[in-house]
């Protein structure tokens, strides 16, 4: 038994079903909590108004709230965690630093040199499983290698899946310590960051707020498999950011899952279920492939010739400005600007129309995703942007590219999405919202729409485009028929 430990909060913020407090509370008498803002990434945000620094702040202070009803506390630094855990480790005397595993190349090298400094001043450091329900060699094909086609992978982590991997973590046994220097939570303007309209999103931060979109969700999650693909339709959990940053737990969200006939025919808890085995598959990749946040995952990708120059960065800010005059894709970038979250469907249909239409690197879109998503987490956004590039593993090919038209068409047929996000678009009829150019100029002139002065004229011709990203793609072109 340890005398006392520090845990250490990073993506993985509650209370419950916490593996390394779970074993810090197990294998030491008294446990010290702490989360670090971590100014290495802080100091990188262009934007005091980050919504995702505000939710991470509320999260942490109902955390707190959670340790003092059990007798503990959270300690709270605005400093560099590299060196702020192994001063505060040694400044509590404790034996060991428990943290939950990362797999982002960077977080791997911080804590090799937290670990590394920790080592010198004689404490041990130890990390556990808690983001992904399998991690390291638990899944592999049967020559012990990686997986890099999703539907084995998947088949492989069924059949290993039992009742104890998502049991969730008790967390009972040594004490919890109410550390003098914990003196709660500071406030936003404390670390150079100020209030949003997060709330005013309907985003409402914690367990509490977890815990509400999964009651939501369970009752509706029998639709998801239909549903999903619409963005006017209250189809999907809206859990990502909860599942970004730890407010809910993987093990209770599989369980609901299966507990909802996941594997005994409910379409839409099996559709879910295979969600969460994605991201999964994608924390494996990027753990075992870490050159995916560089370059291709497929190699021979990494020679296509992308767009570059004053015309490429027009059509960039355009894209991002939501100015393409693709209704289905502005309405979804004037969704991500504004409220920090998009719809799954329309990220694929915006990154295919980068890369395709378009004909820019997948990596510039991958950096705005970035900046602007408040559920943004490396592994995901990685592998969506490459699978949409055709550049990443068990990708769409090269040769498949979404017509946006055609997809604004299927999965939003009124324009209920478009006209919410562009109002400027509201008297253009049914048969046009997802095409307005369509229209002739007594058409645009009845509806008060003015293709060019009302709403941007398309940037590209997608017919067009399509010629050209196959020419683009012509140097990989061996790789689809490999």
């Amino acid at each position: 038994m340890l005398d006392s430990v520090l845990v250490w909060f990073r993506r993985d913020l509650r209370a419950t079903d916490h593996a390394a407090l779970a074993m810090a509370l197990r294998r030491a008498r008294r446990v010290h909590c702490a989360f670090i803002f971590d100014r290495e990434i802080l100091d990188a945000l262009p934007d005091p108004r980050d919504k995702r620094v505000e939710f991470i702040r509320e999260a942490l202070v109902e955390v707190d709230a959670a340790l003092r009803q059990r007798g503990g506390s959270l300690i709270v630094r605005h400093a560099r965690a590299s060196s702020a855990i192994p001063r505060l480790a040694s400044e509590l005397g404790v034996a060991s630093v428990f943290a939950n595993r990362d797999y982002e190349p960077q977080a791997k090298a911080r804590d090799a040199a937290v670990a590394a400094e920790l080592g010198r001043l004689g404490i041990d450091f130890e990390s556990f499983k808690d983001q992904a329900i399998f991690d390291g060699p638990e899944v592999l094909t049967q020559a012990g290698r990686p997986f890099t086609v999703f539907t084995p992978y998947k088949n492989a982590w069924l059949k290993r899946l039992t009742d104890d991997d998502v049991m969730p973590h008790a967390s009972e046994g040594g004490q919890l310590v109410a550390t003098a220097c914990a003196a709660g939570v500071p406030a936003l303007p404390e670390i150079g960051f100020v209030q949003t309209d997060l709330r005013q999103l309907g985003i409402e931060p914690g367990m509490a707020g977890a815990q509400t979109l999964v009651a939501d969700f369970r009752a509706r999650m029998a639709r998801y498999a239909v549903q999903r693909d619409y963005p006017a339709v209250r189809g999907v959990s809206y859990l990502s950011v909860h599942l970004r940053f730890g407010t809910v737990s993987i093990r209770d969200l599989v369980a609901v899952a299966l507990d909802s006939g996941a594997t005994t025919g409910n379409a839409g808890a099996a559709t879910w279920l295979s969600e969460l085995i994605w991201r999964d598959f994608y924390f494996m990749i990027l753990d075992r492939f870490p050159h995916v946040v560089e370059r291709s995952f497929k190699p021979d990708y990494d020679a296509i010739a992308w767009e570059q120059g004053d015309a490429a960065d027009t059509l960039f800010a355009a894209w991002c400005e939501a100015r393409t005059g693709y209704p289905l894709v502005d309405a979804a970038m004037r969704q991500l600007n504004r409220t920090g979250y998009m719809h799954n469907r329309l990220r694929m249909v915006v990154a295919s129309f980068l890369t395709k239409d378009l004909g820019i690197d997948w990596r510039r879109g991958e950096a705005w995703f970035a900046r602007q998503l408040n559920d943004f987490d490396l592994s995901a956004n990685n592998g969506g942007w490459q699978w949409a590039a055709s550049s990443g593993c068990d990708a769409q090919p090269y040769f498949r590219i979404f017509n946006p038209v055609t997809q604004s068409e299927r999965f939003d047929p009124e324009g209920r999405f478009i006209r919410r996000y562009l109002p400027e678009l509201a008297a253009v009829p049914a048969t046009f919202v997802h095409a307005p150019w369509r229209m002739n100029a007594a058409e645009q002139s009845a509806c008060g729409v003015i293709v060019g002065t009302h709403t941007p004229a398309p940037v590209v011709a997608h017919d067009e485009a399509r010629q050209r990203t196959l020419a683009r793609y012509a140097v990989v072109r061996r790789d689809a028929v490999s």
